[in-house]
């Protein structure tokens, strides 16, 4: 079992086999160099070392020619004859072979869905993910903390849509316990929903989630399943490309064992394009990324960053990448030699030439090298020209693109999408809930009313005699002239007038 990886040929004839040891793999690692150097090619037959290592590998396919990976070379290729006489050169023995590919695909265009969950995400990322400011990220925590003090499970855009509104119509009470949230703050977070909706990012959220066992997979013939993310049209939303990473990232670190310090990785993550993980990004970010690589590498994965200066990269991150490949620097202005400056002193120098002027000289397909030897100390910087790789150089076909999606032993697992019970549908029934119940109490009181008006406007019965209780409150002037007469006949007064009444009557008589 071969315990490294041949990178390429160093020294002045390029003689001298520059290996990446297997048991340093997980030390990360660090693929620079300006556009048109090869670091594509340097990112290919790296991943292509580890497979066939039984390492699996994950890598972002950004422009679009890494799908190569899973078709053997040919002698028909346009560059055959320089890749075997390279391969003379620097004493390889170049046998052509394709080698176990999955594809993914964040929009399930180019590859098998990928997910994860709102939940799963986390507030921090979410926020980054929004750009959100102090005052919006502060809501999004209160959003994560009340869905699991409620038991509303948020999986998908969706159910935080509704947290949010959940919130807006109870800002009052709410605030009261987990602290001041502002209307203002959410309107502003659930426009960045609709931004990122609109740029696709909706398709990240859901279920089926990745579970990422099906990214450390081998084949029949134990070599590791190489993980080639489609990130082409993903690129066009940077801020969502590089969180993804992140997350994914963050949860292989919280996910997988401690395994100390194995033969070989459990995993390797190749991170291209890696500026675009640290421009702009809030402390606690920067933090976060700096503690994963740090503390990563005991649960058995390397992280190999792909950039185009080394100063993309910050110099505590930069700190932990002990096996770096630095293809050519251009230099033209003087940010540009302060570059190559700093790029040149992260070296072990050798006394044969100068680091810095390597790193300007060197040619495509060739770079400065240096990989960690016994005991993890760095290797002497070696001017190395880059072996070419044994798969196919370039993109494959749609064709043969779907027929290695249909033999992909995931196929099928994340096509359909499913939608459980979660924030959004609990929220729901509960505002269906309280309308009904409102709508109940609406009844009654208006129930009540009708009865109230009937009871005062009603007829009663009385003695054989229907007779209304207006018709008793208005007696006629006669009636009433005859209920006091007959009142008046109870008292002395009124019997002495009768009496007088009566005598008049007869003496006109």
């Amino acid at each position: 079992m071969t315990s490294s990886i041949f990178v390429g040929g160093g020294n002045e004839a390029y003689g001298t086999p520059q290996n990446l040891l297997l048991g340093y793999g997980n030390r990360h690692g660090l693929i620079a160099g300006a556009t048109g150097t090869g670091k594509t090619v340097t990112l290919q037959i790296l991943a292509e070392g580890f497979s066939a290592a039984g390492v699996p590998v994950f890598l972002s396919d950004v422009k679009g020619d890494l799908s190569g990976i899973g078709l053997a070379g040919s002698e028909g290729h346009k560059l055959h004859d320089a890749f075997m006489a390279r391969a003379a050169t620097i004493g390889l023995n170049l046998d052509y072979s394709a080698f176990p590919v999955t594809f993914w695909d964040l929009f399930g265009k180019q590859g098998h869905p990928v997910r994860t969950t709102v939940a799963e995400m986390g507030p921090l990322l979410i926020s980054r993910l929004l750009e959100l400011s102090d005052a919006q990220e502060g809501v999004i925590n209160v959003a994560f903390r009340l869905a699991d003090d409620e038991g509303l499970p948020m999986y998908d855009l969706k159910d935080l849509r509704a947290m949010l509104t959940f919130i807006a119509e109870n800002a009052r009470e709410i605030s009261t316990t987990y602290g001041l949230v502002s209307t203002r703050s959410i309107g502003a977070i659930q426009r960045r929903l609709l931004v990122l909706e609109n740029q696709g990012g909706d398709h990240l959220f859901g279920e089926p989630a990745l579970e990422l066992a099906d990214m450390m997979q081998l084949d029949a013939g134990g070599r590791g399943r190489i993980n080639i993310l489609a990130a082409d049209q993903l690129m066009g939303s940077p801020r969502l490309y590089s969180t993804f990473l992140l997350w994914l990232l963050s949860e292989l670190f919280e996910e997988l064992p401690e395994v100390g310090n194995p033969d070989k990785p459990k995993l390797v993550f190749f991170f291209d394009e890696a500026h675009l993980l640290f421009d702009g990004a809030p402390k606690a970010l920067v933090d976060k990324v700096e503690q994963v690589v740090r503390l990563i590498r005991s649960k058995g994965v390397g992280v190999f960053f792909v950039t185009q200066k080394p100063g993309d990269v910050p110099d505590d991150v930069l700190a932990q990448l002990g096996n770096r490949v630095q293809h050519a620097l251009r230099v033209f202005t003087p940010r540009d030699q302060r570059d190559l400056k700093l790029a040149a002193q992260t070296y072990r120098t050798n006394p044969r030439f100068s680091t810095e002027e390597a790193i300007k000289q060197v040619g495509t397909g060739e770079a400065v090298t240096s990989f960690l030897e016994d005991k993890g100390i760095p290797g002497v910087v070696e001017r190395t020209l880059i072996r070419p790789p044994s798969s196919q150089l370039g993109p494959i076909d749609a064709a043969t693109r779907a027929a290695l999606m249909a033999a992909s032993p995931v196929a099928g697992k994340y096509e359909a999408r499913f939608d459980r019970d979660s924030a959004h549908e609990r929220l729901l029934a509960r505002a269906e809930a309280a309308a009904k119940e409102v709508a109940e109490a609406e009844a009654a009181e208006a129930r009540a009313e009708t009865q109230a008006r009937e009871f005062n406007s009603a007829r009663r019965y009385d003695g054989g005699r229907v007779t209304s209780r207006k018709a008793r409150t208005s007696d006629s002037v006669g009636t009433a002239f005859a209920k006091s007469f007959a009142r008046q006949l109870g008292t002395k007064s009124g019997q002495a007038l009768v009496r007088g009444i009566l005598g008049s009557f007869f003496k006109s008589r």
